[in-house]
């Protein structure tokens, strides 16, 4: 059996060596392009996420199923020549979360159903969280730790299962390792502006303890060498213009608890935003799982709307644009349901945050048809018109600088792609020892 490239990282943390790698949480394709190309420069393994509400059992946001996203990706990667196996396909939040109205045995159904496509269909990490209150569970009290491993080892033990069928058919398969926590932060982003709180150090040796004793009951405890990390919240966190910052002495205690568990490492989410210096940290203090997204789709859209903008004074007949901006935003207006309860404020503060929130709202809708239509539409303007240099450092000054070194081609989708790689480098230098901040600008 190969064995899961996730377990390496284990192994360097007990030598020392402060291991980490970048989770990119994505269903964009241009995103998810961009992502693989990056990594393409260096010979290990790239982390591929979907969420519990993008991917599932019934399509998810994105209609797509755990084996369709897992083949999505795999046509990406074929398409640019990457290989297939350094990817490692994971899937986060899978639990209730999507199930949150039904009662606890319709949704651990679901969950359950979930899951086992998650593990059939091959990815080797899997995120088990039932952190979230279903139905019938009391909503004046927290869920307790007993409750959620309770659920955590159902969703565990059909996971192994679909694994044990999938490795009948492909000896080859590689066998998932799992993430734990019930200290999970809201997917995407906070909805307000609140005050930080870090994981309390007993309320994480509390929830390894619940977890330990389950497995031990449910005679699971050979499959805990499996269980690799926990979601902890270290201090970092966005909403729609403000980042909370990882502040170190903030997280001793916790960081500092990890060293009685050397079999584990902590999982970050929301790291979106961090300075590169403050994801470094974050990985030399155990915090081995850096997750990331709307960053990603941020800096996407970013590069989108600047070409957009060296259209508008590029093609001069307001018909022949492809009006991007615009197109987003009209669909954004006509389907409010993904940023409706995120975006508050007057009619002008709820517009900038759909075109520029942290949060990133906007990346729901890139699938949208006439989104796709207006993108291309704007690669197709631009390929055919003659972009001066000194426009394209007024809007893209990073994509300036590589494209007159000469190891960028002008062409837009390049452009938006390389727009990603900025995010990237700076995971590339938090977990890569021998990463130099020079390749940035190379």
């Amino acid at each position: 059996m190969t064995q899961n490239p996730m377990m390496k990282l284990i192994a360097a943390r007990r030598e020392g060596i402060p291991a980490g790698i970048p989770s990119y949480c994505t269903a964009n394709e241009i995103v998810i392009e961009g992502v693989l190309e990056q990594a393409g420069r260096f010979g290990d393994s790239v982390l591929i996420e979907a969420t519990s509400n993008q991917v599932n059992q019934f399509g998810g946001y994105t209609g797509m199923k755990p084996a369709d996203y897992r083949d999505y990706v795999w046509r990406i990667a074929d398409r640019i020549g990457f290989d297939r196996s350094k990817i490692i396909l994971a899937g986060d939040h899978l639990g209730p979360q999507p199930f949150q109205n039904q009662p606890e045995a319709e949704a651990m159904e679901n969950a359950k159903e979930m899951v086992r496509q998650y593990a059939a269909a091959g990815y080797t990490k899997i995120h088990l969280d039932t952190s979230m209150r279903v139905a019938d569970d009391d909503r004046s009290q927290p869920l307790s730790d007993q409750t959620i491993a309770r659920r955590g080892a159902i969703l565990m033990r059909v996971a192994e299962a679909a694994w044990e069928e999938l490795h009948k058919q492909d000896p080859t398969a590689v066998h998932p390792v799992y993430i734990i926590g019930s200290e999970v932060p809201i997917p995407g982003g906070a909805q307000e502006k609140e005050e930080m709180q870090v994981t309390d150090p007993d309320a994480f040796a509390a929830t390894v303890k619940a977890y330990k004793e389950v497995f031990a009951r449910e005679g699971l405890s050979d499959k805990w060498q499996y269980v690799i990390a926990v979601v902890v919240q270290p201090g970092v966190e966005f909403g729609d213009a403000d980042v909370h910052m990882y502040n170190r002495p903030d997280a001793k205690a916790l960081c500092a608890r990890l060293k009685d568990f050397p079999e584990l490492m902590f999982e970050g989410h929301s790291t979106d935003y961090q300075s590169p210096q403050a994801l470094r940290q974050m990985v030399e203090d155990g915090i081995g799982i850096l997750k990331v997204g709307p960053a990603l789709t941020f800096a996407a859209r970013e590069a989108l709307f600047a070409l957009a903008h060296m259209e508008a004074e590029l093609i001069d007949e307001p018909a022949k644009r492809s009006n991007y901006i615009e197109v987003v935003e009209q669909a954004m207006l006509e389907n409010p349901k993904n940023w409706q309860k995120y975006y508050h404020g007057t009619p002008k503060e709820q517009a900038l945050k759909r075109a520029y929130s942290y949060s990133d709202r906007s990346r729901y809708y890139m699938p949208d048809p006439r989104i796709e239509a207006a993108m291309a539409k704007l690669f197709a303007n631009l390929e055919g018109a003659d972009i001066p240099m000194g426009m394209l450092h007024q809007y893209m000054p990073i994509q300036y600088i590589r494209v007159r070194n000469g190891v960028l081609a002008m062409n837009p989708r390049a452009l938006v792609k390389d727009a990603v790689r900025i995010v990237c480098e700076d995971y590339n230098y938090a977990t890569r020892q021998d990463y130099r901040t020079g390749n940035v600008l190379e």
